[in-house]
């Protein structure tokens, strides 16, 4: 199986406390139900820098990317029905 990474972009923050929760317990189920498929379950990026040769900036755009997670996959195809069954799509 080859290793594909799950990019996130933008999106919104839950409205409330119990909307996160709900949330994070529909992320756990599908990260569960994934199995062995799972390598890195999923790694936030609250700060990112845009790096060049000549300069560090803060990456404000709110379309930054905001995390990450990593999956086995037998193809890019199956490795896309992945990340398409992933709640917070």
């Amino acid at each position: 199986m080859e290793k594909f990474m799950i990019a996130y972009y933008g999106g919104n923050q839950p409205s409330s406390q119990e909307e996160g929760m709900a949330q994070m317990g529909k992320w756990k189920e599908w990260v569960e139900g994934l199995g062995e498929k799972v390598i890195n379950p999923g790694t936030p990026l609250p700060d990112s820098r845009i790096v060049t040769s000549n300069s560090v900036k803060d990456d404000d755009d709110p379309n930054a990317m905001k995390g990450f997670a990593v999956v086995k996959a037998e193809s890019m195809e199956a490795a896309v029905e992945i990340a398409q069954s992933d709640p917070f799509l």
